[in-house]
């Protein structure tokens, strides 16, 4: 399963609208404090595993602010998240969900998630789009109603994200990765390769859409293509839906420099030497890396790396 995609809070959806039991779920419940004016950051303490917790703090001693139920957790704990400067805490340190979000159990990950949504929306959302008049939060943090009584609810984006392949097992197998024309080269002149991505146009299905982009960015057709799972990417607010797709590995790259002005396929040895941090194209001798772990795009490498089905 994806990183973002673990959860095991409980929404509630049916509590909502439920004012008094929002109230005492407040007054006993937990924030996480996400500071979108940060990146988006959040305290974790780092565990002796190398696993990481997300600091709660109770809602009497959280920031000032308005706050947004989130759900309740497997032990009925009700969470909250305020959009606010991070306390300072000793032991602590401030990381982003791109950061951390793999080192993090299913309720945090699932907790960070979709605390990080919600609040990027209603940091972007205080007017209308269609109206333009100022909006309130509602039903906890779920809505928003304009003054006018116009209701509006968190969207989210559909993206797709494909690990195009030669469908060979082994070691002789490779995989297509490229490197976005708009990533900056990182220390030391290492250079980022990910999967291929784009959003879902109006009216297209998901597959299509990973058609579509693989053309449009490499130029080169598919055989076969497999859904292979999805996870929240909440920047603004995109669900990632996963896909493995075969090509013949032989057809000549046609790129869309504005998207992509690299590509190219790399073996199993490749992609091992790329996460171990140890990568050097023979090429070009420049080193490169792959997408943080917390992403979809990590998972679906290391699947393909491992040999395990889409």
């Amino acid at each position: 399963m994806p990183p973002l995609a673990r959860s095991d809070l409980d929404r509630s959806a049916l509590r909502r609208r439920d004012d008094a039991w929002l109230a005492k779920a407040w007054d006993e419940g937990v924030v996480l404090v996400v500071d979108l004016a940060k990146g988006g950051r959040a305290l974790v303490t780092d565990r002796v595993d190398g696993s990481a917790e997300l600091v709660l703090v109770p809602s009497a001693e959280a920031p000032a602010g308005d706050h947004w139920f989130l759900g309740v957790d497997p032990s009925g704990l009700a969470m909250w998240t305020i959009d606010a400067p991070l306390p300072s805490l000793a032991g602590t340190r401030a990381v982003t969900l791109r950061d951390i979000g793999h080192l993090l159990d299913d309720r945090d990950a699932g907790l960070f998630t979709a605390a990080a949504a919600l609040d990027n929306w209603h940091a972007s959302h205080r007017f209308s789009p269609r109206t333009g008049l100022p909006t309130e939060a509602i039903e906890a943090g779920w809505a928003r109603r304009d003054t006018e009584g116009n209701m509006m609810w968190p969207r989210t984006d559909p993206a797709m994200i494909v690990l195009v392949h030669d469908g060979v097992a082994g070691p002789e197998g490779r995989c297509l990765l490229g490197h976005n024309a708009g990533w900056p080269v990182g220390p030391d002149g290492v250079r980022r390769f990910s999967c291929l991505a784009g959003y879902v146009e109006p009216g297209e299905s998901a597959e299509a859409s990973v058609i579509r982009e693989v053309g449009e960015e490499v130029g080169i057709a598919l055989r076969s293509l497999h859904y292979a799972g999805s996870q929240a990417w909440p920047y603004p607010g995109s669900l990632m839906l996963g896909f493995h797709a075969v090509a013949d590995r032989d057809q000549p790259f046609r790129l869309d420099p504005e998207e992509i002005d690299e590509a190219r396929w790399f073996t199993r040895s490749d992609v091992a030497q790329m996460i171990a941090g140890e990568f050097v194209d023979p090429e070009t001798g420049r080193p490169a890396s792959l997408p943080m772990r917390a992403s979809i795009a990590f998972y679906l490498i290391e699947r393909w790396l491992r040999g395990l089905p889409a």
